[in-house]
């Protein structure tokens, strides 16, 4: 079942019906747009898909905590966590062959669609690039085949480190599990794509994802109060 099973078919040519925020406390939204609208903006920007791959993931942690979903992400090169894909040159390739390309190089053995296609946003900074996202469910044992598969891809050890899956449960300490992954570091929209998928295919419930990142906050308030005070 694709992402778009969650949030219906794509709409008509023309019609332009609002996006959900991803309304998380601490959180800059980012400007929705719709691939329609995607489509029709000039030369001068550019494209970038990015792809989320998960799978339902019925274990337990310690025989206790359910892991809930297994969630793909990737170490890049600079050190920083991102999702497989890049940039698309619109000029040569439709976003899906685009986007394919480049999972080819880093991953090996997955194909996406336009069915997988879950939303595009305005990034923030100088650049006119907009980040299109999608999300394919998988069955755990063919995520399992996908990560096996990504250590012989080109890309491994090269502009990638490896593949992570994503933990996420919250601890009873407030900060094992999702909180401590989200106070890590992630390229470009990469943040915002993680907390706005699980947001909308409700992976995650909605205050589970506000309390995770106000965790996050808190944590890093505290080290600076501490680093102040000890210097």
């Amino acid at each position: 079942v694709g992402a778009m099973a969650a949030m219906g078919p794509l709409p008509a040519m023309g019609a332009l019906p609002p996006l959900p925020t991803l309304g998380v406390p601490g959180v800059p939204e980012l400007k929705p747009l719709t691939r329609y609208e995607a489509m029709r903006l000039g030369p001068g920007w550019s494209h970038s898909c990015h792809a989320m791959l998960y799978a339902p993931n019925p274990g337990m942690l310690f025989g206790r905590i359910p892991l809930r979903y297994a969630v793909l992400m990737q170490m890049r090169f600079d050190g920083l966590l991102g999702f497989p894909g890049g940039f698309v040159d619109r000029r040569y390739w439709s976003l899906e062959d685009g986007l394919n390309r480049v999972l080819g190089l880093g991953l090996g053995c997955v194909r996406l669609t336009e069915a997988d296609y879950l939303c595009s946003h305005l990034t923030e900074g100088p650049h006119r690039v907009v980040a299109h996202f999608y999300a394919r469910q998988l069955t755990l044992e063919e995520l399992h085949t996908i990560e096996i598969s990504a250590v012989h891809s080109r890309d491994h050890g090269m502009e990638v480190m490896g593949m992570v899956r994503v933990p996420l449960y919250t601890q009873k300490d407030r900060m094992g599990g999702l909180p401590n992954f989200l106070a890590n570091s992630f390229v470009g929209t990469a943040k915002f794509q993680l907390l706005f998928a699980l947001k909308i295919l409700n992976m995650v419930p909605e205050e589970k994802l506000a309390e995770a990142v106000a965790a996050t906050q808190r944590s890093k308030k505290a080290a600076i109060d501490h680093g102040g005070g000890a210097a």
